[in-house]
């Protein structure tokens, strides 16, 4: 089935830019991989007019880049990239988390309480091989950043920055057995106590905690590359 069968609100750009996006983010179309407009046009059934709007897209977010002699890729990990990502999110997702202590509703809370519920059924949770990995409304951050009710946060967050910290996500924990992903009991534990300061209201300590929680994976990736390194040395 082509894109352009499809029924829904969302308009033939808005199509290719999910699917591409969606492709990049697992890893369908490889870090690295130069954008063949032809090629893609024809994977998807688009016209090279909705897909050329959904590439411009995917350049603002960071998915895509433009090098000289090359043109369109896909952006490739780099570990200096991806610790100055893990240093953001620490500072932005901890100031979210307060945020959200003080401006998540109660009915919001207990949402958040319900999915960590989900989380704890995800079958690959309980064979402990990895965390419970959905998008959007089922992303435990996610819904931390929009219960913090700061637009701009949200936005710097939840659009201009989420998708490129899921391909990251993706990409480390399919090649890192030291990344935090690898041990998703103590990932539920984490997250079990930051909603727990978030019901509590003591926005310090969810902000300490969403800080922390960021960090041990930054440290991961550190330990990861500093191992490959040595490796190679």
């Amino acid at each position: 089935m082509t894109l352009t069968t499809v029924v829904n609100n969302l308009t033939l750009a808005d199509q290719v830019l999910t699917k591409v996006q969606e492709d990049i983010v697992n890893g369908d179309i490889a870090p690295g991989t130069k954008i063949s407009e032809s090629a893609l046009a024809s994977k998807y059934g688009v016209s090279r007019g909705p897909l050329r709007e959904a590439i411009s897209r995917l350049e603002s977010r960071g998915l895509i880049e433009r090098a000289p002699n090359v043109g369109a890729r896909v952006v490739s990990l780099s570990h200096k990239e991806l610790i100055e990502l893990y240093q953001i999110r620490e500072n932005l997702e901890g100031l979210a988390c307060r945020l959200a202590a003080e401006n998540m509703t109660e009915d919001e809370i207990e949402q958040l309480q319900a999915l960590l519920q989900k989380h704890q059924q995800d079958q690959d949770f309980k064979d402990g091989t990895s965390y419970y990995k959905q998008q959007g409304d089922l992303d435990f951050h996610y819904c931390i950043i929009h219960g913090s009710k700061n637009r701009k946060l949200i936005h710097l967050l939840c659009e201009e920055l989420y998708h490129l910290i899921l391909m990251y996500r993706h990409q480390f924990s399919a090649i890192s057995t030291t990344n935090i992903s690898s041990h998703p009991e103590k990932a539920f534990v984490h997250h079990q106590r930051i909603v727990e300061a978030i019901a509590d209201r003591d926005g310090e300590l969810a902000e300490m905690l969403m800080k922390k929680h960021i960090q041990r994976s930054r440290k991961a990736v550190e330990t990861y590359f500093d191992q490959l390194t040595a490796g190679e040395a």
